[in-house]
């Protein structure tokens, strides 16, 4: 029994075998003799759906102010010992004016000595740094390109954004330039942290797909306006899970002109130095801003502020807790830090401040940083 049946599988085999190469040898006689082998007629299409048609024209109108951003570092060749700039990153900016200025995130950048901009030409080039936010992570190039390769995007304003509206997202997800990703406006108000623990606050959430690569790249309404700048994503696995953040359109308005005029991002201060949340605790202090330095001849101090310190004996001596500014209140210096980062130095404000159980209200012209 087991000679036949190995026979019987090897004939098989064979079998198999030749019937397979006569069937090759067959076919394209057989298709080729055929009336019907020529290709099909193509059956019209039609008109686009009206939100196709939506789709392709936001596309056409913002993405050629759509960069790719690739991020440089250094690296010295082991056998020449010769110092060179390599790629490190990339992701995606867009055209700001024709004068050359293209806005980003601050993280795209941070750390790289040089980037190179790819316009939607194709045409690179190399640009140079502006200014950076990093509390916003938003970061200004320049480069020397013509005018007529800079179409600026369209701007928008996301102070009238609403829950479920249309929204599209340009960019270079995975080296993959100009991809465009489609969604709704999931939320508004969020809060994210900055890469220096700063938050964020205002934040437009989206269910566009955002990838890496994405960041900095614009965030469209349906008339391919500019509405916010993607920053970030919450994802476990760093791919998108339908959670992306963009930075509001009104947020990237008043940030980057202010870094094109200075090259940074001049926010007014007090001069003063403020406690923490244990000091708050200890205290039994009202929610604001306590303060536990102030700088003398600043704007504080010509006001009259005080700061906690130690008496001769080790004691706590009150002083001051800002507790709102204009009426707003104040959960922490970061709350503060936010409201002045609306605000230019010179500008009079009226705070609230807090002492010994007493509130008063002050009026402060506020310095400039240094």
């Amino acid at each position: 029994m087991k000679p036949q049946s190995r026979s019987r599988f090897v004939g098989l085999g064979l079998a198999a075998l030749l019937g397979g190469a006569v069937a090759l040898l067959a076919v394209p006689h057989l298709v080729n003799g055929r009336p019907d082998a020529a290709p099909r007629a193509v059956t019209p299409r039609g008109a686009l759906a009206a939100d196709e048609q939506a789709y392709v024209d936001v596309f056409r109108k913002a993405s050629p102010s759509v960069v790719n951003i690739t991020s440089l570092g250094v690296q010295r060749d082991l056998f020449s010992m010769n110092v060179q700039q390599v790629p490190r990153g990339s992701g995606t900016g867009f055209v700001w004016d024709d004068r050359g200025h293209i806005v980003t995130n601050f993280h795209v950048i941070q750390g790289a000595n040089g980037a190179r901009v790819t316009l939607a030409d194709q045409s690179s080039w190399d640009a140079e740094l502006v200014g950076a936010f990093p509390d916003r992570d938003l970061a200004v190039l320049r480069i020397q390109a013509p005018a007529d390769k800079l179409p600026p995007i369209a701007l928008g304003s996301s102070r009238d954004l609403l829950v479920g509206q249309r929204v599209y997202a340009i960019g270079n997800p995975f080296g993959l330039d100009q991809t465009l990703t489609t969604g709704i406006v999931s939320a508004l108000n969020r809060e994210i942290e900055s890469f220096n623990n700063r938050t964020i606050r205002g934040v437009i959430q989206t269910d566009a797909a955002i990838n890496p690569g994405n960041s900095g790249g614009p965030l469209l309404d349906s008339a391919g306006r500019l509405i916010g700048v993607n920053t970030q994503i919450a994802s476990p696995s760093g791919a998108s899970a339908g959670i992306g953040f963009a930075i509001p359109a009104d947020e990237v308005n008043r940030i980057v002109p202010r870094l094109i005029r200075d090259g940074r991002f001049l926010r007014p201060t007090l001069g003063i130095g403020a406690g923490n949340a244990a000091l708050h605790r200890a205290l039994n202090l009202p929610k604001g801003v306590a303060l536990i330095q102030v700088v003398p001849g600043g704007p504080a101090a010509r006001t009259g502020l005080q700061p906690f310190r130690r008496g001769t004996r080790g004691e706590v001596l009150a002083g001051d807790v800002i507790t709102a500014v204009n009426d707003e209140p104040l959960a922490d210096l970061d709350d503060m830090l936010t409201q002045f980062e609306r605000r230019q130095p010179g500008e009079t404000v009226t705070l609230t401040v807090w002492r010994a159980g007493q509130t008063r209200k002050v009026s402060v012209v506020l310095g400039g940083s240094d």
